[in-house]
Order: C-alpha cells, then sequence, then structure tokens
C-alpha cells in the first residue's frame, strides 16, 4: 500500500505502471534509491516508466513543480535499479524503494533541482523513511547502487540538505591538500560503506568509476578532481561512521 502521501499540495496518481513483480527474499523495502529521470518531462519518463515493453519502472516520479505521482504500489518491486549492488545485497529492487526525479540530466544541461521539487523529494521520503522504519544510511543515490552505468542524481542533488532532516547522511568534507589517495585504503573504505568494489590492486577503471560515484555523492564539490589523500580521509571517516550492516541493527 502507498499509505498517506505527503501533503505537497499536488495531485497524486497511483498504480499506472504494470511494471512490478513481488519482491524477492524480503518482505518489506529496507532502502531508498534516488534517481534523475534524464528525460526532459515528467510526461515522457511516466510514459516510458509504465510502458510493458520498456521493462522499467520506479514507485514514484516527483516533477519540477512538487508534482507527485505514485506509479507503482510500495509493497512491490519495481524495476528501477537494474543491475546493481550496496553492501550484501545483489538485488536492489528487491530492497528498495525508487524515486525518479525529474531532470534532464548530464547530457541535456542538468539544471538544477528546484524549491519545489526539493521540497517534495523531502515529504515523501520522510514518510517512506518512517512507513518502513529506513535508517538514514539506506538512503542513495543510482550512481551508488551502480557505479560507471549510472550517475544520477549527480553532484547538484542536495544530499547535505536531506541529512540536516535526518533523510540521509553527511559529513562536511575538508579537501586541503592535492597529495595522491590511496587506492587499497579507499577501496576498503568503499566497501565498507556499500559501494561494490571489484577485486584488483591500484587505481583500476573500475575503482575510478567507485570514486566518481562516491565523489558525487559525498564531495560534489570535488566531483571531477582526482582520487586525494583528504578524500580518501573523508570516505574512511564516513565508513567509520556509517558501515554498511543489517539496516535493522541499531546505530550507536
Amino acid at each position: 500500500m502507498h499509505g498517506h502521501l505527503p501533503s505537497t499540495g499536488a495531485s497524486v496518481r497511483g498504480y499506472l505502471s504494470p511494471n512490478h513483480t513481488d519482491r524477492r527474499g524480503v518482505d518489506r523495502p529496507d532502502m531508498v534509491v534516488l534517481h534523475y529521470t534524464g528525460m526532459q518531462s515528467a510526461i515522457a519518463a511516466i510514459n516510458r516508466l509504465c510502458d510493458p515493453a520498456a521493462e522499467v519502472s520506479a514507485h514514484y516520479v516527483i516533477d519540477v513543480d512538487g508534482t507527485v505521482f505514485a506509479l507503482v504500489d510500495e509493497n512491490r518491486r519495481a524495476w528501477h535499479a537494474g543491475r546493481s549492488r550496496w553492501g550484501d545485497v545483489t538485488d536492489v529492487n528487491s530492497h528498495s524503494i525508487g524515486i525518479e526525479i525529474v531532470n534532464p540530466g548530464h547530457g541535456a544541461g542538468y539544471p538544477p533541482f528546484p524549491e519545489q521539487q526539493m521540497t517534495s523529494v523531502e515529504n515523501v521520503l520522510r514518510e517512506i523513511i518512517e512507513r518502513w522504519s529506513i535508517p538514514p544510511w539506506r538512503v542513495v543515490g543510482h550512481a551508488c547502487v551502480a557505479p560507471g552505468r549510472k550517475i544520477d542524481p549527480g553532484e547538484k542533488f542536495d544530499w547535505r540538505r536531506l541529512a540536516m532532516q535526518g533523510l540521509a547522511v553527511w559529513l562536511d568534507p575538508a579537501i586541503d591538500d592535492d597529495a595522491p589517495g590511496d587506492s587499497a585504503a579507499f577501496r576498503n573504505a568503499a566497501a565498507s560503506i556499500g559501494y561494490y568494489v571489484p577485486d584488483s590492486q591500484g587505481w583500476t577503471e573500475d575503482l575510478l568509476d567507485v570514486w566518481s560515484a562516491f565523489a558525487m555523492r559525498f564531495l560534489p564539490g570535488h566531483a571531477k578532481c582526482v582520487p586525494s589523500a583528504s578524500g580518501v580521509a573523508h570516505a574512511e571517516k564516513l565508513a567509520l561512521r556509517w558501515p554498511a550492516v543489517d539496516p535493522h541493527i541499531a546505530k550507536l
């Protein structure tokens, strides 16, 4: 069931997409994945997410004016994350609720996310977290669960704003050097946070993809910088504070 949606001042359409199945191996969501649509309009995105031939869907779409569209029941497994992984979760779709935020994306100007849209994101996210007891460290971006394959919602998305309300996690970074970061230290920290890190040595292309996803999420002002020692140290701080564990284990 969707439960009571937040009062965004916008109409809500429900259960439009036929693209969903039973959750596999779990009976309730314990993650939220935030995306951008990468399309020019909400209608274009909704048409695709409701097209059986496309075989994609999401639980919610949030338009630039704050309008919320509910496409798939939260109890159901929507098809938004594709080939992805977070911590020990290899079927992210079964574990998560997917929210698509209307934005044309990096390939089409990548405008900032408007205030009214962010307010609706916060309202929807707050109710999901409360309804399913999802901890804020289990709210992630599409790029987090599919580094190298996806880059959304990108470096302009205001994760700090969500964290200040207990809707995500954040530590203010202190990037103050240009010294190269240690690849092994970053690999260990990123894996502890939840990123899937291939077993390799050095700054391989796969590990650089993880760095890019991490930087867009936690170092947005340095998203295009090469891996630095202070950036790796920031990853280590995050890993100590919020390691990927069973989401229902309380953290001190």
